[in-house]
């Protein structure tokens, strides 16, 4: 069997911790700029998340850059040079041009590499939903699978992933133009903290708008409880924050309470996701029925 190297992009916000005990994925960094300034976030990158939040908190807002074919080139030809076969499991389609952006520098290599094997596909999830599904499919590759038949379960199971975000402000989803200046400003005065989720296209929707932390969290847990699989064939869900780990922490007390049988990893939401959400952002993922 070929060998092949698993890559992934830096919004899967994927952590030390879920990776644990499973074979090495190549992270490609991205671009982003906030207070006027540029960064790379991933492996060696220019920022972190930490660091990023307490720019955001001094009112910077932020935009990021798709990967260039130029970069996707820089990463995967180094492995194509050693025998690899590749696997991009890539950032949604639904959120970002980057699945169109790796297609323009695959095409190329492979004329150039005819003899191996380069497959893209399009995750249609996100921050730690695209983290937790890539960390499956690792595990899928240490249990032997070809790269054939993980690409084939890749594009069977990809909508198993299920992802529900809360978000503590409406200015970033404002300044992005997810949602209107005079929605935004009603919002905050009601004190809602809007429910999101990465829906079958990979595209974030607002599904609720609950008031307070107190009821988001009341509803993301609701959700989650409706779409766990007690008898699913992945035991692990993902909490994750933007700067708020008091958060994070009373979500996955919520969740333990009624999920005692999950594992429960966390990790934090990253400047490339966190730049379109803000601080205090609250995030859970899990293998399920309702995405």
């Amino acid at each position: 069997m070929t060998d092949y190297q698993i890559f992934t992009d830096a919004t899967a916000d994927i952590s030390p911790m879920m990776l644990s005990g499973l074979p090495p994925v190549e992270i490609i960094p991205m671009e982003l700029e906030i207070g006027g300034r540029a960064y790379t976030y991933g492996p060696s990158g220019t920022i972190t998340p930490s660091e990023f939040y307490h720019l955001q908190r001094d009112v910077h807002f932020a935009s990021t850059s798709q990967i260039t074919p130029l970069t996707y080139q820089q990463y995967f030809e180094p492995a194509l040079q050693e025998g690899k076969d590749i696997l991009y499991l890539c950032f949604s389609s639904g959120l970002s041009g980057t699945f169109q952006s790796a297609q323009l520098c695959i095409g190329e290599l492979r004329e150039r590499y005819s003899e191996r094997r380069v497959e893209c596909i399009d995750t249609l999830a996100a921050s730690i939903g695209q983290g937790l599904f890539v960390c499956e499919a690792l595990r899928k590759q240490a249990d032997g699978c070809s790269l054939t038949e993980l690409a084939d379960w890749v594009k069977e199971n990809r909508l198993n992933i299920c992802h529900w975000f809360t978000v503590d402000t409406f200015e970033h989803l404002r300044h992005g133009g997810r949602v209107s200046a005079a929605a935004a400003v009603m919002g905050t005065a009601l004190q809602i903290k809007p429910l999101l989720h990465v829906n079958e296209k990979g595209c974030l929707k607002v599904v609720e708008k609950p008031r307070g932390r107190k009821q988001a969290l009341h509803v993301q847990l609701k959700q989650v409880l409706k779409g766990w699989e007690a008898n699913g064939p992945c035991k692990r869900i993902v909490v994750a924050h933007g700067d708020n780990p008091d958060g994070a922490r009373n979500l996955k007390g919520a969740l333990a309470l009624h999920i005692p049988e999950a594992e429960f990893l966390t990790s934090e939401i990253g400047p490339i996701i966190g730049a379109h959400t803000g601080p205090g952002m609250l995030a859970v993922t899990y293998w399920g029925t309702n995405r």
